[in-house]
């Protein structure tokens, strides 16, 4: 009966260990096989000009991915990413090109004016009572895309000067600055959010918000810092998508906290909060840049594209669910 006991116990000792491995792991696991595959239909693919491309393709989704991972730790999330890229690109324009000044200066007025959207978003949070960020967010998506229209009669703004061009245009060998840009900044979220109180306090939120505000935390305060940080890193991602078009267009960014979101939930990050790195949001967005990348190769349409990432998104919350309910019984 001992021997039997003993089995049992090392038997569910293995069982959650194969389990913490695909946790941690399943998000690169599945790049790699999507990578194989794609590599055995197209002779095209695993090529060091496509992969480059890749690299600078997922650079703009992985700013944004980066920025709204943070959001969803705390059981929250940001709908207006992508209009706080187009006020933001949009003013840079007007500042830079329209009305001739520095372009350092439009680079500042693009970020500063993502990191107004973001604290705004997070004042009306925490200061209004709403219920959820789903309400704040959705409305100041729709107040910052309206003011993305009208402060350019919804007319585009090209000829950027260099500097501003330069992130999202230039490369270093066969690497792009962007790419480049997208590994620095995931470097420092990863030390902010594993190194400093204001990160565990993120993960505190998203695991229990009352228990976090009873243990002391400044809920408000943090919250706030998040919705500013995401707004931020709309405005990083507008600038970088500027530098590869040098133009900017008062619907550029339309529907990209979209794939923001299914690249975090993808990566591994929870919607119940409290769940989720650095390093599985890069590579959630990896994924789904690899598979629009691979799904152009073999010549797959637009809209059956749009279909399977709806059915890989919808998959990757399935998943989150069950293991929510699993982590619950244990």
């Amino acid at each position: 009966m001992r021997e039997l006991a003993v089995n049992s116990s090392e038997t569910n000792v293995e069982k959650k260990s194969v389990k913490n491995y695909l946790s941690k792991f399943g998000a690169l696991i599945g790049l790699l096989i999507l990578c194989t595959v794609l590599t055995i239909l197209s002779d095209k693919f695993l090529t060091i000009n496509n992969i480059m491309n890749i690299a600078r393709q997922s650079s703009i989704n992985a700013l944004l991915a980066l920025g709204m991972l943070l959001p969803i730790l705390t059981a929250g999330i940001d709908l207006s990413v992508g209009s706080i890229l187009a006020i933001s690109i949009m003013l840079m324009g007007i500042v830079s090109v329209n009305m001739g000044m520095h372009p350092i200066l439009g680079i500042l007025v693009c970020l500063l004016v993502g990191c107004f959207f973001g604290w705004l978003n997070g004042i009306l949070l925490t200061k209004l009572k709403l219920p959820h960020p789903f309400i704040s967010t959705l409305g100041t998506m729709n107040i910052a895309r309206g003011l993305a229209l009208i402060v350019t009669a919804a007319a585009p703004i090209a000829g950027f000067p260099y500097l501003i061009q330069f992130l999202g245009r230039e490369f270093v060998g066969p690497i792009p600055v962007s790419f480049l840009l997208v590994i620095v900044m995931y470097i420092i979220f990863h030390i902010f959010l594993t190194r400093t109180k204001t990160g565990r306090y993120i993960y505190a939120i998203g695991g229990n918000k009352e228990a976090a505000h009873l243990s002391g935390i400044n809920v408000d305060r943090v919250l706030v810092i998040v919705y500013t940080i995401s707004g931020f890193m709309a405005s990083l991602a507008g600038l970088v998508m500027v530098g590869r078009v040098n133009s900017a267009f008062p619907l550029a960014g339309l529907s990209y906290e979209l794939d923001a979101i299914a690249a975090v939930i993808i990566g591994g990050a929870s919607f119940f909060g409290g769940v989720g790195t650095v390093w599985g949001t890069l590579i959630g967005a990896l994924i789904i840049a690899v598979l629009r990348n691979g799904l152009n190769l073999l010549n797959v349409s637009a809209d059956f594209q749009m279909a399977v990432i709806g059915f890989v998104i919808i998959a990757a919350v399935y998943v989150d669910v069950i293991r929510q309910r699993k982590s619950k019984k244990d």
